[in-house]
């Protein structure tokens, strides 16, 4: 429970901003396999050229890194160069467009990737230790339900 609930449905509504703010900060909770926060940062690019490879097939380009974490090109080059410093990305030419450069996970990139998620799912559980079970599954049914409208969105 929060140390404060929400009198009306209006003030909770307002309260979901501010808790999605507060959400990544808190994954650096100490859990087993912890990340670091370079390690956390690296992962918002890692996450966008996995889910690119796992489900349609899209090549990810800067560009689309920039697109998708709403950043300007130079702040997305940035956050790419990184990650393929880090040895977690590689960059390859386009099987659509040899001019292009594309991104892909190596594979460090995946085992990044593979202990993030544990890591995420360890955060998780901490966090809702106290919660029933309905809870814990309702919440992430919501969650999730949330993440497949917000981008149903950006493909309209």
């Amino acid at each position: 429970m929060t140390k404060h609930e929400p009198a009306t449905d209006e003030e909770l509504l307002d309260a979901v901003g501010p808790a999605f703010g507060k959400l990544r900060r808190s994954s650096l909770l100490e859990v087993e396999n912890p990340i670091s926060q370079k390690d956390l940062s690296r992962t918002l690019v890692l996450n966008i050229v996995l889910e690119a490879e796992q489900g349609d097939g899209r090549e990810i380009t800067v560009g689309a890194v920039a697109e998708y974490l709403a950043v300007d090109p130079s702040v997305a080059s940035r956050m790419v160069s990184d990650s393929i410093s880090a040895g977690y990305l590689v960059r390859a030419a386009s099987q659509q467009d040899g001019r292009r450069t594309i991104l892909h996970l190596s594979p460090e990139g995946w085992d990044m990737m593979d202990r993030f998620r544990r890591h995420q799912r360890a955060a998780f559980e901490y966090v809702t230790a106290d919660w029933s079970e309905r809870d814990r599954l309702d919440f992430a049914r919501l969650m999730l339900k949330y993440v497949d409208s917000q981008n149903a969105l950006r493909h309209r």
